[in-house]
């Protein structure tokens, strides 16, 4: 793309999301992905003339993140304000409250503005400057991060868990609404004092309609609320997204949405067109939305087949992999996977090629083999996710349905887990 010169009213923004550091990926470190994720984006800063970088949540992939993924976080910060690039930052479902408020009155004096959790309206609202020029407003932002039920609602007792779904939903739409109009008073105030328009912002880390996993997911859950109606979103002039793990655009709109996750995540998401969005807003609203695709900085991929042609898949991959930075594998095997063996097998197919098997799964879920005492298992032996693992086996599901099913639970587990001071 060519290098755009500044026109005074334009506004360049990079939107990403969910980059999840510290994911610990079955066994799995992703802290060299996540090195490589920062050194290339602090190359496009500069290639596309970028004034500031959104990211919509899910910085951390747990609450207590290990030392490495705060580094790689105060780096990120380091080297965007030593490029002169503001950064807002976005509190996720899966990011602490608390880890993330301990470090931003340090953060904000190296031009970034962490907003952990949903506040007051007016302190949700933050000004972007264009680069390079500190007091010149590029654009509003209704900076919305994850929101908690508790955050906007007050326990109702006897409500039905459908009565909490919709007063959570009305809480949270009532909350945009307040948000919104707090920064229509800004936009219109800074408008009036730089004699142009300023074009409006909103974020946001949930669920939408239209939004999905895969085409045919509709039903994801966060937290306690059902799909959001893109219609209950304020008219901002772009509504940059955060959760959902694959890029899209929110029902078929220009202006809403999703930038993805950066690397894969999970198997799932192994065949998916990793992007950050350029956007282009000023005078006139969006203007542009630009992907720029993500270099795949570590091969991650799922096959499938039985024991006489998994070898030349194996080679196929094997071809792009090195011993230093070897493929990842999902392995679901078919027709042979009765096979007490099969790991074994696996193995020898696989010792000598630069590959990791991190997962081997037996194509049918039969539920003598897979729950009963015959397979050797005991359920004291198991956590619950390898229960509820096990017994979405026995279903005919897509990986994608599978993958929302599961974090939907890992969730929930979560919740149930959680202390009150980790979120407070």
């Amino acid at each position: 793309m060519r290098e755009r010169r500044h026109h005074h009213a334009s506004m360049r923004l990079l939107h990403t999301s969910d980059w999840h550091l510290g994911q610990n990926f079955m066994g799995k470190s992703r802290q060299a992905e996540h090195q490589q994720l920062i050194d290339w984006l602090v190359t496009q800063l500069d290639a596309h003339a970028v004034d500031a970088v959104l990211i919509a949540g899910d910085i951390f992939d747990t609450g207590t993140p290990p030392s490495y993924a705060r580094e790689l976080y105060s780096q990120l910060v380091v080297r965007l304000h030593a490029a002169g690039v503001t950064l807002l930052l976005l509190g996720g479902n899966h990011d602490s409250v608390a880890t993330l408020r301990e470090s931003s009155a340090l953060l904000e004096r190296l031009s970034a503005q962490v907003v952990p959790h949903a506040d007051a309206a007016p302190n949700q609202v933050r000004v972007l400057p264009l680069r390079g020029k500190p007091g010149e407003a590029g654009c509003v932002v209704c900076a919305i991060p994850f929101i908690r039920a508790r955050d906007v609602m007050q326990g109702e007792t006897g409500q039905s868990a459908e009565q909490k779904q919709q007063s959570l939903q009305q809480a949270i739409q009532a909350y945009y609404q307040a948000v919104f109009a707090a920064a229509e008073a800004r936009r219109a105030q800074l408008s009036a004092e730089l004699g142009r328009p300023v074009p409006l912002i909103a974020t946001g880390h949930l669920t939408t309609v239209g939004a999905s996993a895969s085409e045919s997911v509709r039903e994801i859950y966060v937290g306690a609320l059902d799909a959001f109606p893109t219609s209950a979103f304020p008219p901002a002039d772009y509504i940059a997204l955060g959760h959902i793990h694959r890029p899209q655009k929110v029902g078929g709109l220009e202006h809403i949405r999703y930038s993805g996750s950066p690397i894969a995540l999970s198997f799932d998401e192994a065949t998916q067109r990793k992007e950050i969005l350029l956007v282009d807003v000023g005078a006139n609203g969006l203007d542009a939305v630009t992907p720029l695709a993500v270099p795949a900085f570590q091969t991650l991929a799922a096959l499938r087949g039985n024991l006489k042609t998994l070898p030349a898949a194996f080679a196929e991959i094997a071809r792009d992999a090195t011993p230093e930075r070897p493929a990842w594998l999902e392995v679901t095997v078919a027709e042979d996977d009765y096979l007490a063996d099969l790991p074994a097998r696996i193995q020898a197919m696989t010792e000598d090629l630069p590959l990791d098997v991190l997962r081997i799964r037996r194509e049918r879920g039969n539920a003598a083999a897979q729950l009963s005492a015959d397979s050797g298992v005991t359920l004291d032996e198991l956590d619950p996710l390898d229960v509820f693992a096990r017994r979405l086996a026995h279903e005919t599901l897509d990986d994608d349905v599978r993958g929302a099913l599961t974090d939907r639970y890992k969730n929930v587990l979560a919740a149930m887990q959680a202390t009150p001071e980790d979120d407070a």
